[in-house]
């Protein structure tokens, strides 16, 4: 049994499965989930889980070489706005919601989180480590 990382196993399992240049978005629970993509659906309750704890426990174990956000969250949600440009200072695009929605669906990998913030959604694309 695992004692560090991400327990859930499903998650676990698809993020193992990653490779360069795959794109992994990360989305609130109002984001419509496309069909194709394989999705983790990790919504519980309102909140739970966040954004946040999502985003930062995934980057602990991804190698990120590039995000794509909404141009909407700057002025809807301003503190995973915030959160965004923390985390990639150099390497977040934004392009319009619409969008988004679009490049979703090319993603290899969907996580559903609990978030009920406007806007909290992002693309990551996968990097190596070497």
């Amino acid at each position: 049994m695992k004692k560090t990382g991400i327990l859930n196993r499903h998650l676990a399992g698809a993020t193992a499965e990653l490779g360069h240049g795959d794109g992994v978005l990360i989305c609130d629970a109002g984001m419509p989930i496309p069909a194709g993509p394989r999705v983790v659906d990790l919504a519980f309750r309102a909140g739970i889980p966040s954004f946040q704890e999502v985003l930062e426990g995934l980057l602990e174990e991804l190698v990120v070489e590039g995000a794509t956000a909404a141009e909407e969250i700057r002025a809807a949600n301003p503190a995973a706005s915030g959160l965004l440009t923390t985390h990639f200072p150099a390497t977040l695009t934004h392009v319009s919601h619409e969008e988004l929605k679009t490049l979703s669906a090319d993603a290899h990998l969907i996580v559903r989180t609990g978030e009920a913030r406007p806007y909290a959604n992002v693309l990551l694309r996968c990097g190596v480590f070497f």
